[in-house]
């Protein structure tokens, strides 16, 4: 668990990178219909519960800067029991005055009057403009400078607290529990959603209500579409089967990828490929440590990659001139990795905004996943390997000479 105080200094340490005279405001994530009138479950903005730890709908976060002073402002909705029978308890606003250590709290129907004297005297004006579910207010336009406020917030996110690490871990533990329970499982003569259906009663059943992702549940040749989320062909009994599921558990995200038989048993082809991106995976996973860049990580991979698939005869030439012609790109189309947290594919970014990269730090927690993918129709490689795709994923915690691998324990 998170606690209060650990979210006042969060927006804290955002406010001293904020220029003078500026406001922020940030909104709550929205419902989201799924047919007529349903909705998916709720669930809040990464960023908004970043700085709030705040679960409802329709709310708001307000931050102004003046010279140094700081001033913060939580708009909530109402206690309105007629609407709370229906759609459930809401926390108000004088209980919200009690648990959250913010300046000043208020009713969302007062947000837009109370804007206009927090807009007094702002010459910059701090939004996260990938949001398109929120309509501005009209007076931002006295505002000369708009500037990105998710930029300024990925860069506190990129580095993991100790609260939050914890989290990471209790959300990999469930989803090891998951994995191992479907390893055990006799998938033979099952279908892919069957599989699926087994992982997430572990998660939820764990108090990992939400998963991070929908499951991929890929066997055969469909774990050769990257984001194969059908889940619903039979399990037949030679073929492999991709298996891309994590939970999050608290707001918080695992990501783990095993490519497991669904007979237990591996041919020698796949063996082959997967001895292979194994192999790969641990010797990135050992490279990490603080300092180091991100494209050193992926740059390694592709070598490694390439010169596997020259061996195996997957490709053929040179290793440096197959990797100038990006020949390995068919087979290995996605990066090494990516950060991972509130959101599974993290926001915070890549590169400051001078474009240097950033470089890998303690506290940041990221994915290793190398991969090959064989389509069944690729003529160009030997045919025992057509129609295999294999990933092997880990989330790894950068430690302060080195890392942890956070999901070790599960079973490769």
């Amino acid at each position: 668990m998170i606690e209060e105080l650990e979210y006042k200094k969060r927006r804290k340490k955002l406010g001293k990178k904020l220029s003078k005279n500026s406001i922020t405001i940030l909104f709550s994530a929205t419902a989201k219909t799924r047919s007529n009138d349903t909705e998916f479950p709720f669930r809040q903005d990464s960023n908004f519960y970043y700085l709030t730890g705040f679960k409802e709908e329709n709310s708001a976060l307000i931050i102004t800067k003046e010279n140094k002073k700081i001033t913060t402002a939580l708009f909530v909705q109402k206690k309105d029991k007629q609407l709370e029978l229906w759609t459930g308890e809401r926390l108000g606003v004088k209980e919200a005055r009690k648990r959250f250590k913010i300046d000043n709290i208020f009713s969302i129907d007062k947000f837009d009057k109370k804007l206009l004297s927090y807009m007094q005297n702002r010459r910059t004006l701090y939004y996260d403009f990938r949001r398109t579910d929120k309509k501005l207010p009209d007076s931002i336009q006295d505002v000369s400078q708009h500037k990105d406020i998710g930029y300024h917030i990925g860069l506190l996110r990129v580095i993991k607290s100790e609260a939050e690490i914890a989290l990471i871990k209790k959300a990999i533990d469930i989803t090891a529990l998951a994995h191992h329970r479907v390893m055990k499982l006799d998938k033979r003569g099952k279908n892919e959603y069957e599989v699926q259906a087994e992982l997430e009663y572990v998660f939820k059943k764990n108090g990992a209500y939400n998963d991070a992702y929908t499951s991929i549940v890929a066997s055969g040749n469909s774990a050769n579409t990257l984001h194969y989320i059908q889940n619903n062909k039979p399990l037949l009994n030679n073929d492999l089967i991709l298996i891309d599921a994590g939970c999050e558990y608290q707001y918080y995200a695992s990501d783990i990828t095993r490519t497991i038989s669904v007979n237990n048993s591996f041919s020698l082809a796949q063996k082959e490929l997967y001895d292979m991106v194994l192999s790969v995976e641990v010797t990135i996973i050992e490279m990490i440590k603080p300092q180091i860049k991100r494209t050193t990580l992926q740059k390694k991979a592709i070598q490694l990659l390439t010169e596997g698939m020259v061996a195996l005869k997957i490709l053929k030439g040179t290793t440096k001139n197959l990797i100038k012609e990006e020949a390995y790109k068919k087979y290995y189309p996605h990066g090494i990795g990516h950060w991972m947290g509130l959101d599974v594919h993290d926001s915070s970014p890549y590169r400051y905004k001078n474009g240097k990269e950033i470089r890998l730090q303690k506290g940041m927690v990221l994915t290793i996943e190398p991969a090959i993918y064989i389509d069944k129709d690729d003529k160009s490689v030997p045919q025992k390997y057509r129609g295999i795709g294999i990933r092997i994923e880990d989330d790894i915690l950068v430690t302060e000479d080195g890392f942890e691998n956070l999901s070790y324990n599960i079973k490769k």
